[in-house]
């Protein structure tokens, strides 16, 4: 009788689990399929946000305008920051016109960004300094010669006269990333859009509109393009501040056809096709070159981690076995 008892049990037990993890699967199915109904459009949600922003923003300058303030489309820097460059006159001592073209690439634009850069070209060395001395003589207390302290604050001295540079180099390889990883689809928007019979200003501001959920940096230079395109008295100039403000090889030969193309009427479809096979295979080849140096990086962690362990595992029972036969 109690064995019966215990094979309904254990039968019980089986069948219960069974109809939990069946209900478990249909309710997983079920938010599987619904998820997306009920996430709803992301996009749509910021471009509404973006839209209402933009209407406070027109709201607040028509309320500056009427109060007789003086209304700008550029930023400006912070009062301190303008006072210490001028006293310092860094713009002479550590100016520089390539930092000027740095801090376009990295999408900083206007005069703000580039008083705040010869700021921190002032101010980073001096940081770095205090903060080597006081961690060095007072905190860490080396047992070594006053030399080689102040040898390593000097090291810190250079290093802080170079952050700036760092932090900008660091920006502009992140853009043009995220620039180079959309460029091709964005060619193939702007063949459609020139096939179709658009001009070029109103083909990049289409672009520009499509390609802004892959690359809001591709979206800002087309635009700026754009602008450009409209009011400058060459239109070859816009394309050369596009090379200038990218800096990216496959953005340089668009814009030399597009030049070709305003100069001697040839014509663009073809060209553009070209150009945006060449740059697909050029990102397929940076793929399959990325994939390839990948079993040479996994060599080192793998004879470190992986085969100690793989052979712990294999030759541990053997070992034991051997060490109680003895």
């Amino acid at each position: 009788m109690g064995g019966l008892l215990e094979l309904l049990v254990n039968a019980l037990n089986v069948r219960n689990a069974t109809m939990a993890l069946a209900a478990v699967a249909a309710v997983a199915t079920v938010l599987t399929l619904a998820m997306p109904l009920l996430a709803g459009d992301s996009l749509d949600k910021r471009m509404k946000a973006v839209a209402f922003e933009r209407e406070k923003i027109r709201q607040r300058e028509r309320e500056r305008m009427a109060r007789g303030e003086k209304v700008t489309l550029r930023s400006s820097p912070k009062q301190y920051v303008q006072t210490v460059v001028d006293r310092f006159n860094l713009s002479k001592w550590v100016g520089q016109e390539e930092a000027r073209l740095k801090l376009m690439q990295a999408g900083y634009r206007g005069q703000a960004p580039y008083i705040t850069f010869l700021f921190f070209r002032l101010i980073s060395p001096v940081a770095m300094l205090a903060a080597s001395a006081f961690y060095i003589f007072l905190v860490l207390k080396l047992d070594q010669p006053t030399t080689v302290k102040l040898g390593i604050c000097i090291a810190a001295t250079y290093l802080g006269m170079h952050l700036p540079l760092l932090f900008l180099k660091n920006r502009i390889a992140r853009r043009q990333l995220t620039i180079k990883r959309a460029f091709p689809d964005a060619l193939d928007l702007l063949l459609i859009c020139v096939e179709s019979g658009m001009s070029i200003e109103a083909a990049f501001k289409k672009v520009a509109d499509q390609v802004g959920t892959q690359s809001v940096a591709l979206a800002e230079e087309l635009t700026l393009t754009t602008a450009e395109l409209s009011f400058l008295p060459e239109r070859r100039q816009a394309y050369d501040n596009l090379a200038k403000r990218t800096d990216l090889d496959s953005v340089k030969a668009i814009c030399v056809a597009l030049q070709q193309a305003e100069r001697y009427g040839t014509p663009l479809a073809n060209t553009l096709r070209v150009l945006a096979q060449e740059s697909r295979d050029m990102r397929m080849a940076e793929a399959e070159k990325k994939a390839a140096a990948l079993p040479p990086k996994l060599t080192v962690p793998m004879i470190l981690f992986f085969l100690p362990v793989l052979f712990v595992v294999i030759l541990g029972p053997a070992a034991i076995k051997v060490m109680h036969l003895h």
